[in-house]
């Protein structure tokens, strides 16, 4: 994910080592190159979880931005590599790699919006309009969202069939098209017209309508890596901005940004999944 320029900022801490504690002051973000860190609350000596960091997650940007106190702990849950920015290096971060400015941007939306709504929600409820003012400011660590779904969750993780030949899958009924992994093995509906192709990010707490995190095992996927459009009868697939790992339909490699038609029979690839689309006979 980081290049040369950022080879000189990487650190390591091994299983079980904090990074970073809650309430600490800090001025240094992070982002996992490798191995998994926990982010976690202590309250009453039990560790709360509040996501798991892995692999091209950022976190404790808030230490960066504002220059506030830690809101969460985070420690390594196996030995991990990570990259440690501070203010100064903080636009050179940005520059070289623009998904991570994408996501920090939807991040710091989402959180703002979660802000929102619940002072609305004060405002409404509240006998004496006064109290709305004591909202606490919202933890930006703490992802929106559970944890990503379990395996045989549908339809946007997928859903799992008994290995058929290709010619033998049938489009289910509601859906506008297939995406089956190679083998028959698991199933991707494509329910909107407007369908985002990706993984889980626990960052944003967002999750992309078909969700290859289940079936990514390189974590070769972006976090929002591909869109496919429905229009006027034709399937469209293109390649989101930032996606770091490349797009395929029959092996030629998309240019982001730009639809291509698609074709039932179709072999795509996003990163290093592959997949075969099918379009309703």
């Amino acid at each position: 994910m980081a290049g040369a320029p950022f080879k000189d900022l990487t650190i390591h801490r091994k299983q079980g080592e904090q990074v970073f504690v809650e309430g600490d002051l800090g001025s240094e973000m992070y982002i996992v190159q490798s191995g998994t860190v926990r982010i976690y609350r202590e309250v009453e000596g039990v560790k709360q979880e509040l996501a798991v960091m892995e692999k091209g997650d950022f976190f404790g940007e808030i230490a960066v931005l504002e220059g506030l106190p830690r809101s969460a702990s985070a420690e390594a849950l196996e030995n991990a590599e990570l990259i440690e920015i501070n203010s100064t290096t903080f636009d050179r971060m940005i520059r070289a790699n623009i998904e991570i400015a994408v996501r920090m941007l939807r991040k710091l939306s989402n959180r703002l919006q979660e802000a929102n709504h619940k002072i609305e929600t004060l405002m409404r409820t509240s006998p004496d309009r006064s109290t709305a003012g004591a909202v606490t400011m919202v933890d930006i660590d703490r992802p929106s969202e559970a944890p990503p779904p379990a395996p045989d969750s549908a339809p946007s993780a997928g859903v799992d069939a008994a290995p058929q030949p290709l010619e033998d899958v049938e489009v289910p009924e509601g859906a506008l098209g297939l995406l089956v992994l190679e083998g028959g093995s698991r199933r991707f509906p494509i329910t909107s017209g407007a369908a985002v192709i990706g993984r889980y990010d626990p960052v944003t707490g967002t999750r992309p309508e078909i969700d290859l995190t289940q079936v990514d095992i390189n974590r070769s996927v972006s976090r929002r890596h591909a869109k496919i459009v429905f229009q006027d009868g034709t399937f469209l697939l293109s390649e989101e901005v930032g996606a770091l790992n490349g797009t395929h339909i029959n092996s030629e490699r998309l240019t982001p940004g730009q639809q291509s038609p698609l074709a039932s029979g179709d072999k795509v690839a996003f990163g290093m999944v592959s997949l075969i689309f099918k379009a309703p006979s």
